[in-house]
């Protein structure tokens, strides 16, 4: 994340690998603690994981690149699709951890086959959909 490299270059640089398996030995650890029990370890281990960074940059790449909402636009507008989009969200949520959560777009659509009912959709922000 230091130096002056662009937001393309940084998405490119990132070792999904080892982010990914930083993950997965994170979650091991709060299953293992939640199934003996200790729940202070629990809150402790969940705190450490919403300030990770591998789990920042993962949850980035999944709701940017691998969901199938990634061209869902939320309240904000942002579409992350090209990798210096992705970067420069990445970066944004890295430099600012704890973004205050901002109210879901809620958007009416007919529901199909069921005459004069309406469904309720929402869609949250692409910054907050993260964790």
């Amino acid at each position: 994340m230091n130096g002056p490299e662009g937001d393309a270059e940084f998405w490119a640089g990132i070792d999904w690998r080892s982010e990914e398996a930083s993950v997965k030995r994170l979650r091991q650890r709060i299953y293992r603690a939640a199934r003996n029990g200790d729940m202070k370890r629990v809150r402790n281990l969940q705190k450490l994981m919403l300030r990770s960074r591998a789990n920042t940059l993962t949850s980035v790449r999944r709701v940017a690149q691998q969901s199938t909402g990634k061209k869902t636009a939320g309240i904000d507008g942002v579409v992350a699709l090209t990798p210096k989009d992705r970067g420069s969200l990445a970066r944004k949520t890295l430099a600012q951890p704890d973004i205050p959560a901002k109210p879901v777009k809620r958007a009416s659509r007919r529901r199909m086959g069921r005459p004069g009912r309406w469904a309720f959709l929402s869609y949250a922000t692409a910054q907050t959909r993260r964790g």
